[in-house]
């Protein structure tokens, strides 16, 4: 019933009527899907949250501020205190900027934090939409701009955080380089470079294409100018503390070494595998999750085997149904997994289909990630690499009926995330 009821809703944000005018919809459609995926999580964290708990909760804007939020908040309200708290430099500073710039006209943080990411996640949808229908047609347009708002993920672009900055302004980069607007390539990389350290992905990713594809000197002083962002905040550590890379030193309290963590990634696939609790005892102490993996996995391997005895829409619902058993299962360890090497094998399989620069810039991005010594917060990471919206987005214009039941999936997923969030527990 939610599926087909889910599905009516999005065939009508994705049907093309007889008397709609299609030069609006570049803006029409990225709005109406950004303002229906934000009033589902505010209603939920406003509204149902309470209902489901029983203890002290937090109400009003301040909801929206949690986690990480709270280093921002000190960064808006007195500057890099490296004294306070080390770890607060690992956070780049165009969103307390920005937010600190509302404040100024009496907003309190938790409201001009909100704002400011809110807007930039409605603006990174609209640029997204503009992109992908210049590039693919209005079809795969909206699948992208569908995948991106209703992405569990994109939790992360209402609250005070910055996906929504990073993801507005590396799209917009990416856009003008492929459309050689050098000036707004430069311009776009630099604001996303200040915005986190994953924008770093940006440079090396817009120096290859310009490599391969001989795009001239202009294309390479764009590419590196893209990193003025990052280059001004080392300048500003350098003259404050006397170390321009003091940032990446910060980020030891997350990731205490640099390269590929094969004991947390070998970790979080026991976790999935034999659970949490097994793990963490070394033996089956917990049959049931083995035992409800195993049955998860083999009811997979049934369908599949079988697939030619039941219709398509069968199997479809039914490898819908399983994923969600499984996410309901293995959770976070499960996610992080899916957006890392899920991702990777998405973006090669669509990778003759969209350009050049979406394709390296998502592998460089992942590479990062992969990395950068540790596996916390990948899954919500990797949302921020915008190329894995549009490889998703691609795949599900060939396959609609495919393409309603992953956006339902997604959707009461985000309800999920949207709970967890309010109530003060870990998401991503």
């Amino acid at each position: 019933m939610m599926f087909t009821y889910l599905k009516k809703v999005f065939s009508y944000a994705l049907a093309l009527k007889r008397n709609y005018k299609p030069g609006h919809d570049w803006l029409f459609f990225p709005f109406f899907m950004w303002l229906s995926s934000r009033m589902l999580i505010c209603i939920v964290m406003l509204l149902i949250s309470p209902l489901l708990t029983s203890g002290s909760i937090t109400h009003g804007w301040h909801v929206f501020s949690a986690w990480d939020s709270t280093f921002y908040e000190r960064i808006a309200t007195c500057g890099y205190d490296h004294l306070m708290d080390e770890k607060q430099l690992a956070f780049f500073p165009l969103l307390p900027l920005l937010t600190r710039g509302l404040m100024t006209f009496g907003l309190p943080f938790e409201v001009a934090g909100t704002l400011v990411n809110n807007l930039a996640f409605l603006g990174a949808a609209i640029v997204l939409y503009a992109w992908v229908n210049e590039r693919h047609g209005i079809g795969v347009a909206r699948w992208t701009t569908s995948v991106l708002v209703w992405c569990p993920l994109s939790l992360f672009g209402t609250v005070i955080y910055t996906e929504g900055l990073y993801l507005l302004f590396s799209t917009a980069a990416l856009r003008a380089f492929d459309q050689k607007q050098y000036t707004f390539t430069a311009l776009w990389g630099a604001l996303a470079t200040a915005a986190r350290p994953t924008g770093i992905a940006l440079i090396p990713a817009l120096l290859l294409v310009t490599r391969i594809e001989r795009r001239g000197i202009k294309a390479y002083i764009a590419s590196l100018a893209s990193g003025s962002g990052l280059f001004l905040f080392c300048l500003y550590c350098q003259i404050k503390l006397g170390d321009p890379l003091a940032f990446l030193h910060a980020q030891k309290a997350w990731r205490p070494t640099l390269g590929f963590d094969w004991l947390h990634w070998w970790k979080m696939l026991m976790q999935i595998v034999v659970g949490s609790m097994n793990w963490k005892y070394g033996y089956i102490k917990d049959l049931w999750h083995p035992l409800l993996f195993t049955i998860i996995v083999g009811s997979g391997c049934l369908l599949w085997r079988f697939r030619k005895k039941v219709s398509a829409r069968q199997m479809e619902y039914g490898f819908a149904s399983l994923g969600l058993f499984l996410w309901l299962l293995a959770g976070d360890p499960l996610t992080n997994t899916v957006m890392i090497f899920g991702g990777m094998y998405l973006l090669w399989l669509v990778r003759t289909q969209i350009s050049l620069i979406t394709v390296v810039y998502g592998f460089c991005g992942i590479g990062l990630l992969l990395l950068s010594g540790g596996t916390i917060s990948l899954n919500r990471l990797a949302y921020s690499v915008v190329s894995l919206s549009v490889a998703l987005g691609v795949l599900l214009a060939r396959h609609p009926r495919r393409g309603y039941l992953v956006i339902s999936l997604f959707t009461i997923i985000l309800a999920s995330f949207a709970v967890r969030f309010a109530q003060g527990q870990w998401v991503a």
